[in-house]
């Protein structure tokens, strides 16, 4: 196929598109606040509508415009799932524990539909369920015994598709059949965080942006925050960074792994040939370890394409068409068409592969969602404020985990070049 054109390629997230990012009102930094939250994505307003709704004096900071992170730049699925196997988790901290764990994704996920329909947040919800092709004829068997091995109350509802019937699911014959899991849904990123931002803002809490904060000292019974913008003191702290976690807590930055998600959007395509290659709204994946996620856009005009093509770091514009080359090697059909949009965001990976929630030095955090975060960023936001409010449904199955770091790292990942080779390998060896 020819190479891809990168001229007029637009590098914001095409979800900026129906939603640009808000333009706050550019306000001077108070002296001081109940509870400052560092982060405005959708850890930081959901706790900022839960602490304000409480009456407590709530001022959210963030480096960028307000949700200019992940919560914006994402792929919009949302699923339950919790990176580790039940089996995993039982071998090291036995089966109650690996059940209040897994547990904890599914009552995420429902909390958050939950929420969106009492909230009436107008964000493209749906629930479409995923189909996850697999790459080999033995990932396929893999998937098919994966649809029995949970647990009683962590069933996975979903169907196998055989080969001869993918077609139904995707127009492809890349995979060699896969599964559908009834229980994903899907949303628009950057609607969903404008209306967490309009329920923040209606209940009081406080939103600066273009406001870094730089460093927190304790003073007594208080934190003194220095930002880019002054001072401010607080009696409680909110880190809520995830994958943008530098320098403000030096602890949480040795904890988080920093990884770009990388993602583009095609030109509209003509409906018959939407609807020829992705015949239903699902979601899309596959069994490989360095994975493409993939959906129609909510419109069903355009596929929107995800995944890791590159070890290191780089530009949307040298991702884009190694993004699409794969893409093409999937829809031959769509060699022909642009790409309109290619961006990417930072995820925050752990060294155990789960989400962290808790407290350090005074200090509450929430972050590490390991590429699953927006119902569980949604849903830790809101339990880590209702910690810090004394409130006792504020606790979760998350609590008390050891947050693992590694001697010597500090927050670049120089290993993940090399993880990522071994996991290519891996998955064209399996």
């Amino acid at each position: 196929m020819d190479v891809l054109s990168t001229q007029g390629i637009n590098q914001s997230p095409i979800w900026w598109d129906d939603v640009p990012r808000p333009n706050l009102f550019d306000r001077e930094l108070p002296k001081t606040a109940d509870v400052l939250v560092i982060g405005s994505g959708y850890t930081g307003l959901n706790a900022a509508i839960e602490t304000s709704r409480s009456g407590r004096n709530t001022i959210v900071l963030d480096a960028e415009d307000a949700g200019w992170g992940c919560s914006s730049r994402n792929g919009g699925q949302i699923s339950p799932e919790i990176k580790p196997s039940f089996q995993q988790l039982s071998s090291k901290y036995g089966e109650t524990t690996a059940f209040d764990i897994m547990a904890e994704g599914h009552r995420a996920m429902a909390w958050l539909e939950n929420f969106i329909r009492s909230e009436q947040i107008d964000c493209d919800y749906d629930t479409p369920g995923i189909f996850v092709g697999a790459h080999t004829p033995a990932q396929y068997e893999e998937l098919a015994k994966e649809l029995s091995v949970h647990p009683k109350g962590l069933e996975m509802p979903g169907h196998v598709i055989p080969r001869a019937d993918q077609h139904n699911e995707i127009g492809t014959d890349a995979y060699f059949g896969g599964v559908v899991f009834d229980k994903s849904a899907s949303v628009h990123p950057a609607k969903l965080h404008q209306g967490l931002l309009e329920k923040a803002l209606a209940a009081s809490a406080t939103i600066i942006p273009h406001c870094r904060a730089i460093a927190i000292n304790r003073d007594g019974d208080e934190f003194q925050v220095s930002t880019s913008k002054g001072i401010i003191r607080t009696r409680e702290i909110l880190i809520a960074t995830n994958g943008y976690t530098k320098g403000i807590s030096p602890w949480l930055q040795r904890r988080i792994i920093p990884i770009g998600s990388y993602m583009i959007a095609t030109e509209p395509l003509p409906k018959a040939l939407m609807d020829s290659l992705l015949p239903t709204n699902r979601n899309l994946g596959d069994t490989r370890k360095v994975i493409y996620y993939y959906r129609p856009s909510p419109d069903r005009t355009r596929i929107i394409f995800g995944g890791r093509v590159t070890g290191g770091e780089t530009d949307p514009l040298v991702s884009a068409p190694l993004l699409f080359r794969d893409l093409v090697l999937l829809f031959p059909e769509i060699a022909k068409y642009k790409v309109s949009h290619s961006w990417m965001g930072f995820i925050a990976y752990t060294f155990d592969h789960l989400a962290h929630v808790g407290k350090h030095e005074g200090i509450h955090y929430a972050m590490g969602y390991c590429g699953s975060g927006i119902a569980m960023s949604c849903y830790f936001g809101t339990r880590i404020a209702q910690q810090l409010l004394g409130k006792p449904e504020g606790r979760t199955a998350f609590d008390k985990l050891n947050f693992q770091t590694r001697p010597f790292y500090k927050g670049n990942p120089w290993f993940l070049p090399a993880a990522v080779a071994y996991y290519r390998w891996r998955d064209q060896n399996r």
